[in-house]
């Protein structure tokens, strides 16, 4: 459970900055302060130590390209192992941003419409396919297109196996309004192997992890992970159990590491691998979001004047808001043990990567984008990024 985080130490000391971490150039933020990396360190380090934090991978990307990049604290307490730029991390719901900018790439070679129902591309019903029996009888499968699924807009849920029957079944009508779906990105991954004849892993592969020297980034474990990976942890500090993915899947099975996500933020933000008219459609506002959470019981109630003012939204793949520094694009990743965030400020070619291996760490996402970043603009109420000296109501 998410509740009160008490405000202690973790007892432990943290690896030591290296001395090429040191000679790393400032960065300059948003809001015009020039960061040295001693002080981008001192506030890391602060604030991971009051949120008990075990390990956190920083990146911030500046004139579109990795300016500074340093991981902090453990990959495993137990052992002391360090976390590393290249340690192998869950992306968690990162996998969805790249799956976007694979899409993407079809959509501009014209091999994917993205507004042609997605039932054209298929060569039988969709519920004679055996994960989507359950649609059998409701004949809104056939309206669904790949622009609802980027923009999760599809009526399906997040994940069928969190529904109390278990089943996949519509929760709305298709294209009426934003809901975070998780299977609507898992049917755009069986017509996206359909189209081309290629299962996710060899696609991704051979169309974003080769291309851009993402070497250590696959969307099934690799033998060559277990030399280096971290282990994600609770809010009391308990090591969660690895899981070692062996199916693909494009709402989140993606396993990387710092160094790899960093350089395919930095791609997207450099428009390299698509076409100017590509990304602007990728990064664009497509759908307004008019609820109060993400997720949970308040993902269906109407949202604050704050995420009316920012015009929250979605994009293809990535979530959009306006600050007062411009048109803003991100994609943040949850899970038991793993909390991950990214945010791009287009205009000002300026980002900031988080990536960390405990469910504490969203705690402190508030206070980094305001310190490391000058961000007070994303909606982190909305992302349930209550900071952790608040307790929860």
């Amino acid at each position: 459970m998410k509740g009160i985080l008490f405000i202690i130490g973790l007892g432990l000391a943290l690896p030591t900055v290296p001395a090429s971490a040191q000679k790393a150039p400032a960065f300059h933020t948003l809001d015009g302060r020039t960061l040295r990396p001693a002080d981008i360190d001192r506030t890391v380090q602060q604030l991971m130590d009051s949120a008990r934090v075990p390990g956190l991978a920083v990146a911030l990307l500046e004139d579109n390209k990795v300016r500074y990049l340093h991981t902090y604290g453990y990959r495993n307490l137990d052992t002391h192992a360090p976390l590393e730029p290249q340690t192998a991390m869950y992306a968690a719901s990162f996998s969805k941003a790249v799956f976007a900018y694979l899409v993407m790439q079809l959509v501009q070679e014209k091999r994917l419409d993205l507004d042609k129902p997605i039932a054209q591309y298929l060569p039988k019903p969709l519920p004679e396919y055996e994960a989507y029996q359950d649609l059998a009888g409701d004949a809104r499968w056939r309206r669904l297109t790949a622009r609802m699924a980027l923009t999760h807009t599809t009526g399906l849920p997040n994940l069928r196996w969190i529904e109390p029957d278990k089943k996949l079944r519509f929760k709305f009508e298709p294209g009426a309004r934003y809901g975070y779906s998780g299977e609507g990105l898992q049917l755009l991954q069986l017509v996206v192997e359909t189209i081309t004849k290629q299962g996710l892993v060899q696609l991704s592969e051979e169309r974003v992890f080769r291309p851009l020297g993402m070497r250590h980034t696959s969307y099934v474990w690799q033998p060559a992970f277990e030399q280096n990976y971290a282990l994600g942890y609770d809010e009391q500090g308990k090591a969660q159990e690895k899981r070692r993915r062996t199916k693909a899947g494009a709402a989140g099975s993606m396993e990387t590491t710092p160094a790899d996500y960093a350089t395919f933020l930095a791609a997207v933000m450099q428009g390299k691998g698509l076409t100017p008219a590509a990304k602007r459609e990728m990064t664009r506002l497509q759908v307004r979001i008019p609820f109060k959470a993400q997720f949970g019981p308040l993902a269906a109630v109407a949202a604050p004047d704050s995420n009316r003012a920012i015009r929250l939204g979605y994009g293809l793949g990535w979530g959009t808001f306006e600050s007062p520094y411009g048109h803003a694009y991100f994609k943040e990743g949850h899970d038991d043990g793993w909390e991950n965030h990214s945010v791009v400020f287009d205009g000002r070619k300026v980002g900031l990567l988080l990536m960390g291996n405990s469910s504490n760490a969203d705690k402190i996402f508030k206070a980094l984008l305001e310190k490391l970043l000058g961000d007070k603009a994303t909606p982190w109420q909305w992302e349930n990024y209550v900071p952790y000296q608040y307790a929860e109501k």
